[in-house]
């Protein structure tokens, strides 16, 4: 009997390495070992370690020739004689997680392919044991290989992807390499023109998960729309069944629920405490099945909107927001950490912010669990932006891949009140197609939360002091929200003042950015450009015209802290830097922060 179960789990594990994977979610709660630290590189512009003659050799079967092959091989020199042009072994190191740019000078504009080798020994709790390798993110092709055989490919940058390595693993000496190229390509998601840095490699955390035969894969456990009182959701398990049952347990509430129906459950509590900015109440969430126990800390609240209002756990809530790009000021580089959280999510903190839009792109998963912790309001962001290639068939699954991947990632997240589906995308008829398929599938996926996208405004023909926002997709989405830039890109400051607004729409509207840019340090009058008086007038203009829209319901203004990009090369002022934030790259605050903080703080005292 012993022989034919393991002849089935092969197998069944064999499908799934050929099939494909789904994702495994709440990663950091489980059985890992982190395979962060310093990986050797090579830098490969050329490709040839992928497509280079010279290392590619396959045997009879199409498998890579252990004697001969690409980079993937790792291979050494039989002897003194023996030729072989790479060497990971005498190449440098770079740190995992992090990007390639801001760990080498030679690599601050790179953009193609490098690979990545990381050995190690692994030997398993229990025999039957499953393992996977898990990156959290790589940026933007990736590629992965253990012991010279593919794993497979994920595309995307900014979002979480898992390989089984059950088959593969050995006890001793082991040896991933990944190839990661971060060139930018018309077709991706996002496409060739952005403006922030293309960050390459191996960006967030990698680690080995171990896990049961069958074990619990993700979930979805949160208060049913519409309710106040009962908890939905659903369990995905992978492996052969058991003859055992779910459960979920919630200790403090005194729940424990066997669960019939894996896919749609629900069931009545008593005595939730809500989830919210001021009391940020997690429960532990316990789920069982089998030998595969996996553990979350999971807050409950409701969302939704009435009218020209957004209501949280059923009161109106103003939104104080501001937008954050994932980058740590202070060491140069893509965030990542605990730590890099800790730090812009303070910062948002200390402008009395309850919210943040996490722009322009999934931000790391630390970002989210700690927007739980602090009790921060969080709007995610899938990375269409501008001109995608709406057309494209490949382009909108691709975009629609990385959707999924976010939302079962965060969808337990309290903290996550708004899925975006795009950013500043012009209107046509085919990008009107994909981003209302990109809806259908968020809402598919989670009823819960609100659907959102950063829209366009634009002037009223014939009156042009009259700005309009009416784009079709707002018909498709919970909350009207647009970027604005009078007083910088329209105009000067005083604008402002003479701005009308019309609104095509009963919904509540978020003003997903405005702003202008200020060197920190630069004091000049408040008409000099660059100058902490120009942004700091150009926000109390700004508010002034903002707030008279009775549509209000909160704004994003952007951005808390200078970020790099490379289009933005005003020497002496610039420097590669968006130079819009409320902090410098220093951490100081710049005059404007404290025009928006006071406004915030007189919302907050009104409310």
């Amino acid at each position: 009997m012993k022989k034919v179960t393991t002849l089935f789990i092969n197998l069944f594990i064999l499908s799934c390495f050929i099939n494909g994977q789904s994702l495994i979610s709440n990663v950091y709660n489980r059985n890992i070992l982190s395979l962060n630290g310093k990986w050797n590189y090579i830098i490969d512009p050329y490709e040839s370690g992928f497509y280079d003659y010279r290392y590619m050799a396959f045997d009879a079967e199409n498998n890579a020739d252990p004697n001969y092959g690409g980079f993937y091989i790792d291979r050494k020199p039989n002897d003194k004689s023996d030729r072989v042009e790479y060497s990971f072994d005498a190449s440098p190191t770079l740190m995992v997680p992090g990007d390639w740019n801001s760990q080498d000078d030679k690599l601050l504009y790179y953009e193609g392919t490098i690979w990545y080798r990381r050995k190690f020994d692994y030997s398993k709790s229990t025999n039957l044991n499953r393992v996977f390798v898990y990156f959290a993110a790589a940026n933007y092709e990736t590629h992965v290989y253990l012991n010279g055989k593919k794993l497979g490919i994920h595309i995307g940058g900014f979002t979480p992807f898992n390989f089984e390595i059950t088959n593969l693993l050995r006890e001793k000496d082991n040896f991933l390499i990944v190839k990661v190229d971060n060139k930018r390509k018309r077709e991706a998601v996002p496409t060739l023109n952005t403006d922030w840095w293309n960050y390459g490699g191996i960006t967030r955390d990698v680690m080995l998960i171990e896990v049961p035969v069958t074990f619990v894969k993700h979930f979805a456990v949160q208060l049913k729309k519409g309710t106040k009182d009962v908890i939905s959701g659903s369990i995905v398990l992978d492996g052969p069944p058991l003859e055992t049952k779910c459960s979920i347990e919630i200790p403090e509430l005194n729940i424990l629920k066997n669960i019939d129906q894996l896919k749609n459950f629900e069931f009545q509590v008593k005595g939730i405490k809500y989830w919210s900015p001021e009391n940020p109440k997690l429960y532990d969430v316990i789920i069982h099945y089998g030998e595969s126990t996996v553990k979350d800390r999971i807050g409950f609240r409701t969302i939704e909107t009435k009218g020209n209002q957004i209501i949280f756990n059923g009161n109106p809530i103003f939104l104080r927001g501001i937008c954050i790009h994932e980058e740590n000021p202070m060491r140069k580089g893509r965030a990542y950490s605990t730590e890099d959280a800790k730090l812009l999510l303070g910062w948002a903190r200390e402008l009395n912010c309850n919210f943040v839009r996490l722009a322009h792109y999934p931000h790391n998963e630390n970002m989210i669990r700690m927007a739980d912790e602090m009790g921060i309001l969080v709007w995610e962001e899938n990375p269409l932006y501008w001109t995608i290639m709406w057309e494209n068939k490949e382009t909108l699954e691709n975009a629609k891949k990385q959707m999924s991947e976010i939302i079962t990632r965060d969808i337990n997240r309290a903290s996550v009140i708004i899925w975006s589906m795009a950013n500043e995308t012009p209107v046509s008829t085919t990008r009107d197609t994909f981003l209302i398929e990109m809806a259908k599938l968020t809402r598919q996926m989670d009823n819960t939360r609100l659907i959102s996208a950063a829209m366009e405004k634009q002037a009223k023909k014939g009156e042009p002091l009259t700005q309009v926002v009416e784009d079709p997709f707002a018909e498709y989405t919970d909350v009207v929200s647009f970027n604005e830039y009078v007083g910088w890109y329209d105009g000067l400051p005083e604008k402002c003042n003479m701005v009308k607004w019309e609104i095509h729409y009963n919904k509540p509207v978020i003003v997903s950015e405005f702003g202008g840019g200020a060197l920190a340090g630069f004091h000049d009058d408040k008409l000099t450009r660059w100058s902490e008086e120009y942004q700091e007038d150009l926000y109390i203009q700004s508010i002034k015209m903002l707030r008279n829209i009775p549509q209000l319901s909160g704004m994003t203004p952007w951005l808390l802290v200078d970020f790099r990009s490379p289009k933005r090369m005003l020497p002496g002022i610039q420097d590669g830097y968006n130079r819009k934030g409320l902090y410098g790259t220093t951490g100081d605050k710049k005059k404007a922060f404290f025009i928006l903080k006071s406004y915030y703080d007189e919302i907050e005292k009104n409310k």
